[in-house]
């Protein structure tokens, strides 16, 4: 099945249906071709100077088909590494905290059915840092293209979390993860969004074109 082209003449009804094609692309990976996957991710990932010399990393939980991430848990708690997840921000439109990961962190589900760390211990100040604080962020993307545009689910939760990059100040590295099959020949760039500083999939590491 062709991709619909997302920056059309009708660029929301584009969007949509380029996202639910792209959500059902990694849906349809069986669970061998899914592992087979996360360990091409991780092993990439691991190379990345932006990862080595990080101290405090964010990963995701993956839902509804994402490439998984955590086969790179062991290899940080080796390095010392701090590990948080993002967790949605109580009292707060569509943003998000990001919380202690350890063994032993309490877990629930969240409103969409995403686990991350109940409320209680996110509610603890030790246990959670601002986006900005963070050395890292490994985020998930629903499509991408060879210039490491991004397309997320269209939330918008990661887009207002990190507004701030867009202002002086300390700024994590952002670094996308995919399975190759997510990536399209071009996604429109809006006001909003975030540069990423990579996207990594399970087969390439992509750049964003130096300027």
């Amino acid at each position: 099945m062709p991709l619909p082209d997302a920056a059309s003449a009708s660029p929301l009804r584009a969007k949509n249906a380029l996202r639910r094609e792209l959500r059902r692309r990694r849906r349809v990976l069986t669970p061998r071709q899914q592992r087979t996957a996360a360990a091409g991710l991780c092993q990439r990932l691991k190379t990345l100077p932006e990862l080595r010399r990080a101290r405090r990393i964010s990963l995701y939980l993956p839902v509804s088909g994402e490439i998984d991430p955590l086969p790179l848990l062991p290899w940080l708690y080796r390095r010392g590494v701090n590990v948080y997840l993002p967790v949605l921000r109580p009292f707060s439109a569509n943003s998000l905290w990001f919380v202690a990961y350890r063994p032993g962190t309490p877990m629930i589900k969240n409103r969409f059915g995403i686990r991350e760390p109940a409320p209680r211990f996110s509610a603890r100040r030790a246990n959670r840092l601002p986006a900005w604080a963070l050395d890292t962020l490994i985020v998930p993307l629903v499509g991408f293209d060879a210039h490491a545009n991004r397309m997320g689910m269209g939330g918008g939760f990661y887009d207002r979390t990190l507004a701030f990059m867009r202002h002086p100040g300390p700024k994590p590295t952002l670094i996308g993860a995919a399975h190759a099959c997510q990536q399209v020949d071009r996604l429109p760039v809006e006001p909003w969004d975030i540069a990423l500083t990579a996207i990594v999939t399970d087969t390439a590491v992509v750049r964003p074109p130096r300027r």
